[in-house]
């Protein structure tokens, strides 16, 4: 897990527990004595991409500090049904508190990985890489950017403060292209802040004006058609990282792939999943 996500995935974990368990879980309370110990499996029930152990593990240490996993499948890995990614030995009631929290986590981030790797294994042998998008549910955002990963594709920017993105309504608001990224380098200049400027454009005139202007990383053609793809690319020749963007599926985005982008985002990846099966079952202390 990178650095910079922990306090986003703890603040998550955090407030997943207050919504779940409140001010106790009642159902254990009731019929399981507080230190009584037992064991539990991480069953998989459909074939995919398996993703969000590293965060299963931090859910369950954080209801018991003292939680032993032994992880037999690692995140990243395709997983088929009948498979075990990882036993769990604790307190009965912190297993069970754990249970739904962490399952709807990595049935989720399973889902997002296992759509993913569809995705970059389309674009097999091209040099373009898939991208997320901010198109995430709120609060959730870092989980689908790690899960994005373990799927074999690359993350955009986590949120508005770690690149710049000027698109079609700050150009509009600004008065233009030309205008909107000047006022950008020189608003990063006084801040001191040396992040990417990308600039959305929406034809091959816009893309010109990029050009023109400089100073930027990236430029993002907004819902070019795969011929006005090849032009901007073949125009753009290497001066700046190529992103597309805007209605690319799975259908046609080895085509748009093949015009040479760098990038294609896809908001499909984290906002029209499918979670994974998975199942957290109890089982003999003796089981390995």
């Amino acid at each position: 897990m990178k650095p910079e996500y922990i306090p986003f995935v703890d603040d998550l974990i955090e407030l997943a527990i207050r919504e779940d368990i409140g001010d106790g879980d009642h159902s254990s309370l009731a019929c399981i004595p507080a230190e009584e110990r037992g064991r539990m499996k991480l069953l998989v029930k459909q074939a995919g991409v398996l993703a969000g152990v590293e965060v299963a593990e931090r859910v369950l240490r954080r209801l018991d500090p003292a939680m032993q996993m032994e992880r037999r499948i690692e995140d990243g890995a395709r997983v088929t049904p009948g498979e075990v990614a990882f036993y769990v030995e604790g307190r009965v009631i912190s297993l069970l508190q754990a249970e739904r929290i962490l399952l709807n986590i990595m049935q989720r981030m399973s889902g997002v990985a296992t759509q993913t790797a569809v995705y970059v294994k389309e674009l097999e042998g091209l040099k373009t890489a898939v991208l997320d998008t901010r198109k995430t549910t709120p609060g959730m955002r870092v989980l689908d950017k790690m899960a994005v990963a373990l799927g074999g594709g690359k993350n955009h920017r986590m949120g508005l403060f770690d690149m710049v993105i000027l698109k079609d309504n700050h150009i509009d608001f600004a008065g233009g292209i030309t205008q909107a990224v000047r006022k950008t380098q020189a608003y990063l200049k006084a801040k001191q802040k040396a992040i990417p400027i990308e600039v959305e454009v929406r034809s091959m005139e816009d893309v010109r004006e990029a050009m023109a202007v400089g100073g930027i990383d990236r430029i993002m053609l907004d819902n070019f058609t795969p011929a006005m793809t090849r032009e901007a690319v073949e125009l753009i020749a290497g001066r700046y990282e190529t992103e597309s963007s805007g209605g690319i599926t799975l259908r046609n985005l080895r085509e748009y792939a093949l015009c040479g982008v760098d990038f294609i985002s896809v908001g499909a990846l984290t906002h029209q999943i499918k979670s994974l099966d998975l199942s957290l079952k109890a089982c003999p202390m003796e089981e390995r």
